[in-house]
């Protein structure tokens, strides 16, 4: 068992008949997860590749039980796809999409404050808990069951944080990869909180990056609440300020959000932090060590 998602949870895919819905929704059937249909508005009762299409999220919900959805569609629509996913009793949503617009996700932030749904993303790769379930376009053969729990602002560095793990021997609980956008759902906290509860997790990676202060928040959280080990690897060092990363989040602005003094507050609330993208593994091993 995993945090978010298990064997058990059943999904459906927004945006199934689209090109990048349709791959990911097959890709996560073939590692297994149950995932029990689509909605694309005007196809339903129809079928794509054995993926029964719904019109609305209510009638998928209603027909199959779904409690889990992923949100394939274009930038324009997601936020409506988030509010009709938590309007029919979605638990969970992972929205992939990348490129929504900061004043579509402030009004679906605001929503969410009263509403039960959580929201993984926008603008990120999902969730995993390997062996199990998959929802979202992570390469779910580099992942392997154990005990370590990920959760990362950076698509690309999960993987290679995950690779590294996995061939050091220490396969992962559940990875999280809540996006890099200025504005997102779940955020490092709110992974970190479950992590801690999960009795399968017994240490903890955190990947983050410049810009904002979502790192030093989590690692003042680390210190006061986390009695797990903690590692954690930040990318941008070398970012001169102004300089963006690929994501819309990670940018230094005034000062703020620079990468040494994430490392620097992470190292004082007793995370150990690697100096190099090929020292994951390394240091999340001096952090089991280290307790």
């Amino acid at each position: 068992m995993g945090i978010l998602i298990d064997k058990n949870s059943k999904i459906i895919v927004q945006g199934i008949t689209g090109k990048s819905g349709l791959l990911h929704a097959r890709q996560c059937r073939d590692y297994g997860s149950d995932i029990v249909g689509g909605v694309t508005p005007g196809r339903g009762g129809t079928s794509i590749e054995g993926f029964t299409v719904f019109d609305s999220v209510a009638d998928a919900v209603s027909q199959t039980n779904a409690t889990v959805s992923m949100i394939l569609v274009p930038a324009p629509w997601a936020a409506d796809a988030i509010f009709e996913a938590a309007e029919a009793g979605i638990e969970l949503t992972v929205c992939i999409t990348e490129g929504i617009p900061v004043r579509d996700m402030v009004m679906v932030k605001r929503y969410l404050r009263h509403s039960k749904m959580r929201l993984v993303g926008p603008n990120c790769p999902g969730v995993i808990t390997p062996g199990e379930c998959e929802v979202g376009i992570m390469p779910g053969n580099i992942h392997k069951r154990g005990n370590i729990g990920v959760v990362s602002r950076s698509g690309t560095l999960t993987y290679e944080a995950v690779k590294q793990l996995s061939d050091a021997g220490l396969g992962q609980s559940t990875c999280v990869g809540i996006g890099g956008d200025p504005i997102i759902g779940m955020d490092f906290i709110d992974v970190l909180k479950l992590f801690t509860e999960d009795t399968d997790t017994k240490g903890v990676f955190i990947i983050g990056e410049i810009g904002g202060d979502a790192e030093e928040l989590a690692a003042h959280w680390v210190k006061e609440n986390l009695k797990k080990p903690a590692a954690a690897f930040i990318a941008g060092r070398t970012a001169p300020p102004g300089k963006r990363m690929g994501h819309a989040g990670a940018i230094i602005t005034g000062g703020k959000g620079l990468a040494v003094d994430k490392i620097r507050m992470l190292e004082e609330c007793g995370v150990v932090v690697a100096q190099s993208p090929v020292k994951i593994a390394e240091a999340m091993q001096e952090a089991l060590n280290k307790n």
